[in-house]
């Protein structure tokens, strides 16, 4: 794998993430397996939007630095991004942002119910809120982790979001589908409820 590739692309998301208003000051962070054990992930105290090459952190599967540039540090969710490691080999990429309508369910200790939106339904599947914990501690990951097994989108009670992807991207792309799904339930919850896609529906978009 080309790791100076893999900087730039996570140097970009940082930037769309910090666009789009995902993540203010120095919230949210990217990973990316590398393979053989290795991880890079974003620097801790660096905000999304100001990333540099030199910036993200090559780390093992302990979380210990491999290769940095300077003095930066992993981010203080590193544990929070091993244990979904650990648990989904399937998975190759990690975006944690705190996006204001997603980070709003989370805050309401709510799941986002996907049925409303084939689209949804699709791309993330059921959408579940993991208990509290604070945030950069071991008890965030036990919290998470059992979910993260079965589910692509978690949302982090009063805290944010986490998605999963095979890659770094599908990760960004999967928390941006996230993001514009909890802004209709937003609005949905304005106008009075919607109509969720029945069991049969929502059995067929599956299998599409």
């Amino acid at each position: 794998m080309d790791y100076e590739t893999q900087r730039r692309l996570i140097c970009e998301l940082g930037r769309r993430m910090w666009e789009r208003g995902w993540v203010a000051s120095n919230d949210g962070n990217l990973s990316r397996r590398l393979g053989e054990g290795l991880f890079l992930v974003t620097p801790a105290g660096v905000s999304k939007g100001f990333l540099t090459t030199d910036m993200p952190v090559v780390v093992d599967s302990e979380g210990r630095v491999v290769e940095s540039s300077g003095a930066y540090l992993p981010s203080s969710e590193t544990p929070l991004h091993l244990e979904c490691y650990r648990r989904r080999r399937d998975v190759g990429g990690i975006c944690h942002a705190h996006p204001p309508a997603s980070t709003a369910f989370a805050c309401a200790r709510k799941a986002l119910d996907a049925s409303i939106l084939g689209e949804a339904l699709m791309v993330l599947g059921p959408v579940p809120c993991a208990p509290y914990a604070r945030t950069g501690t071991p008890a965030l990951s036990a919290a998470a982790g059992p979910l993260l097994d079965d589910h692509d989108a978690v949302l982090l009670a009063n805290h944010g979001a986490v998605t999963l992807g095979l890659d770094l991207e599908q990760a960004y792309w999967r928390m941006e589908t996230l993001e514009h799904t909890a802004q209709i339930c937003l609005g949905v919850r304005l106008l009075g409820g919607g109509v969720p896609l029945t069991d049969e529906q929502c059995a067929q978009l599956r299998r599409s």
